[in-house]
């Protein structure tokens, strides 16, 4: 699924599921089969569309199967905070099982397709198979330690540094998962955008990646990032992938 599908099926949906939490935990025989119980509805979503808003109480979960989501707050003035980007495999508001209203909403970036999982298929799986559970959980903590990073970045770096992290990030996130190409991949954010991603105004944004591109360190355009000098940008980051949580060993 690393590619994007045209009209993924539920079978499909679930086969990313597996792998994704298979790249992480060790799912035993029992734990695959209870997985693939589940019926996901699969879905198609437009960019800029919400998928679930601030306020809502869900009654699904929402996988990425293909696209970048993103998970967002509206302030009362309207002004929107971006605080994470999601793409194929991630589960962006697992925690709606429990938490019942929804503090955020989520929509999607570009044209994505989601699977949409039954609230009531989750919890009796988790019922039935404990060690499926820690699957997910493991899952959720990974997420969370990607949002923690997104909290140090947005208050400890130059208005460059921010920058230059997330593009790290969001490259070696789709390195992982197959979505780049050579040393290019879609990041589907305008410069508004990166503004509310990382707490910045426009016009800084537009400083911080002309100073990024004149170094020779990184371009974005069009949606799509182009990596120029891995070692620039990473320095310029300060990025330190360990918080993914990913072997990154087979990596260049």
């Amino acid at each position: 699924m690393a590619k994007h599908t045209a009209h993924p099926t539920p079978v499909q949906a679930v086969d990313l599921l597996v792998r994704t939490l298979g790249r992480h935990s060790t799912l035993s025989v029992r734990d695959e089969r209870a997985f693939r119980k589940l019926h996901p509805r699969v879905s198609a979503a437009t960019r800029d569309e919400d998928i679930v808003r601030q306020g809502d109480r869900p009654d699904v979960s929402v996988m990425v199967i293909s696209g970048t989501l993103a998970r967002y707050h509206t302030t009362g003035g309207g002004d929107r905070q971006y605080l994470s980007l999601h793409l194929a495999g991630d589960l962006p508001d697992l925690q709606s099982l429990f938490l019942g209203i929804m503090d955020h909403s989520l929509c999607a970036l570009n044209d994505a397709q989601i699977a949409l999982i039954r609230h009531t298929e989750i919890l009796s799986l988790l019922k039935r198979t404990p060690s499926a559970a820690i699957a997910l959980w493991r899952h959720t903590l990974m997420d969370a330690a990607i949002f923690r990073q997104g909290i140090t970045r947005n208050s400890t770096r130059s208005a460059a540094g921010r920058v230059a992290n997330l593009f790290c990030e969001q490259f070696t996130r789709a390195r992982i998962l197959g979505l780049a190409s050579g040393w290019s991949c879609a990041l589907p954010l305008s410069q508004t955008q990166i503004g509310q991603v990382v707490g910045l105004s426009i016009a800084t944004v537009n400083r911080a990646t002309q100073m990024l591109r004149n170094e020779n360190c990184a371009h974005l355009r069009a949606g799509r990032l182009n990596i120029l000098n891995w070692r620039r940008l990473s320095e310029q980051a300060g990025f330190e992938p360990v918080y993914l949580h990913e072997d990154l060993s087979g990596q260049s």
